[in-house]
Order: structure tokens, then sequence, then C-alpha cells
């Protein structure tokens, strides 16, 4: 009886993830989703970003706000939310053919949208807010207006960022690949440099060497060579590291690959590709990536195999886990293609010859970290705590205290060692445990945090709480740490006069700073009753829109911000409107 019921379990299971995005969506189901701009894209699908991949394209808006945004096929609005950061302003529309329309960064919903998130803002009392809508409350047909664009949220200038996901499993796609949305381009990949990276086992770990770095040079538009001419010599095993980037018609702007297959003597033993992807893996891009080149360089830095913990979702050939192993004075043939989102492709082919291991070198006083287990590292009065699945491979790993000081920084104050337990060149794919002993006066305990010390020597938070004698934290950064101690409060500066007559203006602003952990709450109040303010962290400001009619009367104003360290600042003033 068990056996009869394992068997359609067995099957469900394996048929359940290809029946969730088997069919695609049909291109002509969908206008374009902003009016009156030009077409052009800032960012693509897929791209690299720093800890994720990115989850749509970004649609330029000619350098403005205020375009009008309409629904891209029949459906309802499901969900409506407002955030300082991410999105911003976003909008979710469940489309009547099973995806999902997501349009981030807006200046402002349609009318009656902005109405019902300012009725529900103001109830709740939450400057960020996330409202779901059954399917009767907001029905849209296609090319309903739905709002306008703007630069909401995390964004470094106005544009729409757009996505199209699967309704049902929530998968992002993407669009251009599809062709739902159709950049010109006709420009193929920039292919500029590969390296080799041998692989040796010590103690159990896999331990990359880079053993050369050599750069593309163009031969025709869509050709490479290597700049050395002679057979490349490699060890017994490894793999290869592209570093490449895109351009698109009319634009400065550099993209992301859309596929990277290797070749060794025409078969194809390794293929990347980015068709899609669920939010539960956008992380995983640490993997795909070499990630210490990643964080330092411009250019994509794709790892041309498959670490023990990376997700292979992104592989739809993998063979050996794309390793190149050679036999002493074997010679291979090596073709990379690198392929971009509108099917431009460029590629690259060079000859490897096989020759004797170098063995890799590991500090004898060095930890093994196995990333199937947990492991604790230990420096002195600090300690790291990693859970099973938070490294992409296993490591070996010397955690010490440093000499190291950080730059100068008069608005902190430093009560520990440097201690460096994971190199900052370790991407983790869960947060691991921090926890670092120092003595903290009592006025100061509040106020402490940890801090990470960047690649610039810059401190940046880590978070973090002082309980009985240890700052503990739960981060995914890695590099040097230490504890610190902000006690200065945020700065807020109104951008009118104290007494203003307002009449005549759109709302209130102020500018807003902090010197370390950032602003994480701001609240405001007119004549005494709970406000909405929008803050927007790119920007430095924070803006009550004037939603009420004017009564020619005088109003006081009054406005909390707190950082993330516990530091408070209110300011208060008045103004006539």
């Amino acid at each position: 009886m068990q056996r009869l019921f394992l068997i359609p379990l067995l099957f469900a299971s394996l048929a359940a993830p290809r029946a969730s995005h088997a069919q695609s969506p049909d291109p002509a189901d969908y206008l374009f989703p902003v009016c009156g701009v030009q077409g052009l894209y800032s960012a693509n699908f897929g791209e690299m970003r720093p800890n994720h991949f990115h989850s749509g394209v970004d649609i330029k808006t000619d350098g403005v706000e205020g375009k009008p945004l309409v629904a891209v096929a029949d459906g309802y609005v499901s969900r409506i939310a407002v955030s300082p950061s991410g999105y911003g302003r976003a909008l979710y529309i469940a489309l009547d053919n099973g995806t999902t329309a997501v349009y981030g960064h807006l200046s402002r919903f349609r009318d009656d949208l902005e109405a019902f998130v300012r009725s529900e803002r103001l109830r709740q009392r939450r400057n960020k807010i996330d409202l779901w809508c059954t399917a009767d409350r907001f029905p849209v047909r296609q090319g309903d207006t739905v709002g306008y664009s703007g630069n909401s949220g995390t964004s470094f200038g106005p544009h729409l960022h757009y996505e199209i996901r699967e309704t049902a499993t929530q998968r992002t796609l993407n669009t251009v690949r599809l062709g739902i949305v159709r950049p010109k381009d006709d420009l193929p990949p920039t292919i500029v440099r590969i390296r080799y990276f041998e692989t040796d086992t010590v103690r159990g770990i896999p331990m990359h060497t880079e053993r050369f770095a050599c750069d593309a040079v163009k031969s025709d538009p869509h050709t490479y060579r290597l700049a050395r001419t002679a057979p490349l010599e490699v060890g017994p095993c490894g793999h290869f590291v592209v570093e490449a980037t895109d351009r698109r018609n009319g634009v400065a702007n550099t993209f992301g690959l859309y596929r990277v297959t290797q070749y060794v003597d025409d078969r194809p033993v390794f293929e990347y590709r980015m068709d899609g992807f669920t939010f539960d893996r956008s992380r995983y891009c640490n993997a795909a990536a070499h990630y210490p080149l990643q964080v330092a360089t411009r250019h994509e830095a794709i790892r041309l195999a498959a670490l023990e913990g990376a997700c292979t979702d992104f592989c739809p050939t993998l063979v050996g886990r794309g390793a190149l192993r050679t036999q002493e004075g074997q010679s291979h043939r090596i073709r990379i293609e690198a392929e971009d989102d509108c099917g431009n492709i460029s590629q690259i082919a060079f000859t490897v010859r096989g020759r004797g291991a170098r063995p890799a070198a590991c500090d004898s006083l060095a930890v093994v970290c196995d990333r199937r287990r947990t492991s604790t590292l230990a420096a002195d009065e600090a300690t790291l705590t990693l859970p099973a699945g938070a490294l992409y491979e296993s490591l070996c790993v010397r955690p010490e205290r440093l000499s190291l000081r950080p730059k100068a920084d008069t608005t902190l104050i430093l009560l520990s060692p440097v201690y460096r337990l994971l190199d900052a060149s370790v991407p983790l794919q869960k947060a691991a445990t921090v926890r670092i002993r120092a003595f903290v006066p009592e006025k100061l305990r509040p106020h402490t945090t940890l801090a990470v010390i960047d690649r610039k020597g810059r401190l940046v938070n880590a978070g973090g709480r002082y309980d009985d004698g240890t700052v503990t934290a739960r981060t995914t950064q890695t590099g040097p740490m230490l504890v610190v101690a902000d006690t200065v409060p945020p700065t807020v500066r109104p951008l009118f006069a104290d007494g203003a007559d307002l009449s005549r203006a759109e709302g209130l602003a102020f500018r807003l700073g902090d010197n370390f952990s950032g602003i994480a709450s701001c609240e405001l109040y007119i004549d005494g009753e709970w406000s909405i303010c929008d803050r927007y962290p790119m920007k430095g400001t924070a803006f009550h829109p004037f939603d009420t009619p004017r009564t020619q009367s005088r109003h006081t104003v009054r406005l909390e911000a707190s950082d993330a360290s516990g530091n408070r600042t209110v300011w208060t003033g008045m103004f006539y409107r």
C-alpha cells in the first residue's frame, strides 16, 4: 500500500516543476507598459547585482517622472506596496493569462488607487504598507492608465522597473527573451578577459588558484581571440571564468548576458542561461559569478563551473560540474559563446595543453568549514557560527584578530579590536551569527552595533545588539568586523522656512541624514495628528503631500526621525496654509 502511494507522489514531484512554467506567455498578449517614451533601457533581466539577480527590465523614462503607465493586458490590481526602499511605490496586476505584471518606482498611482492607499496608510498609521486586493476590487482593461512613472525606492534616476511573473509560482521571466518587450539591439556581447583557476584538494577542501588571466582581442564584431597565441597550460583539473559585458543601441548603459556556453573539442560541457527564477534562487548569483571579481569589476564575471553548493537551475548543460580535466601533454580546443537576450552572439576559441599538477597551499593553522554542517569559527573574543548551507563550498579558514584600523570616523566610538572571521571575498547564502565580547559603558549599550570594514576601509553597519557583555548580529556580510557605538542622532532640516505660508506649495519637504546606521523610521504629525510622510533615502529627503483643502490657518508640525542605532531627533515648527 505504501509503494502504491509513493509512486504517484514521485511522478507528481517530477512533473510539477515542468508544469509550473511549461507554457510560455504569448508576446501578443502584452502592450508596452509606458506611454510617451523612446523605448530605451538602462538594465536588463538577470543582471548580476550585489547578492541578487535583477528581476526585471528597467525602462528609461527620458529623464523625467510622471509618464503614464498602462495595464499591459486585462486583469486586476492584486497588490499595492509603498516602501522607502526596494521598488518604492509598486503595483502588481494579475493578468487573465496567468501572469502578473509588476511596476516599480512609481511617483503615484492612479487616483482611485492612490485614495485607497492613502486611506489604508492613515487607518493603519503606517508609511510603509503592503496591500493585497481581491479580483473584484480594482479590475483593469488593457490600456487603462494605472499609475505614473517615478523615482521612488532604491532608484538612481527616473525609470520604470517592469517584470512579468508566472502568477502561480511568482517565477519572474525574461521578458526580452520571450519577446514581450523588444529593445533595439544588434550589438553582440564584448568578451573582455578569460581567467583560469586550477583546482586542487587539500584536507578534503577544494582550493582554486588563479593560474592566468588573458585579455580578449576582437577579430571581428562577433569573434575574439586571446592576446596570447601559444597554447595555454592548464592543470589536471580547473575551470574558466569569462569576464564579459553587453551594450544596446542608443544608450551608454552596460547589460548582463543571457547565455554563456563552454565547448571542449566541440562538445558542450557547461551552459549558464538566464530564462527566469523564483526569488528564493536570486541570491545564488553569488555562486554563478566569481564573487571576488564580480564585486570589483563593472563586467559580469561568470564562473564556467558549478560550485558544490551552487543552484544548478541556471545550468541546463552541466558535464562534470563544468570542470576541465586534462592529462599531461593532452590538448583540447576550448570555445566559449556569449549571447545577449536579443540573440546577438560573440565567441572566443583557444587551445589548452595539459601539464602536471601544481599543489595548492593551505595554512596549517586554518580551520575546516564543511558547508554541509554547522561550523563555528573563533578568534579571541569573537565567534562566527555558520549554519549548514551558508557556504557555496567548504573552506579552509584562519580566523584572526587584526592590527588593522579603519579609516578615521569621528562620529563613531570604537569599542573592540578588529577580527577577521571570514574574508570579505567569501559570500554567504544564509546569515551567520557573529558574537564579539567587548567592554561597553552602560550609557553606550543602547547604541552599540557591529561594523564591517569594506574594501575602501570604510565602516559599514552590520547590525547587532548588546546583551550581557556581547554584541550579537545575524548578518550575511563578511570581512573585518568590530564593535562600535553610534551616538549621533539623525539630522532633520526643513526645506521651508519655519512659519512660512505654504498655500501654494505641494507639500512639506525635509532633508534627512544620518552618519552611519541609517534612518530607520520617520513619523510626521500635523496639528498633533499622525500624517503620511514618504521617505526617499536615495535623495535624502522626506515629503508630505498636501491632500486636504486649504483652510488659511496656522498648523503645527512635528517630525520624529530615528536611526538604526536608537538615536532620535525631533523637529518642531509651524506653517500657514
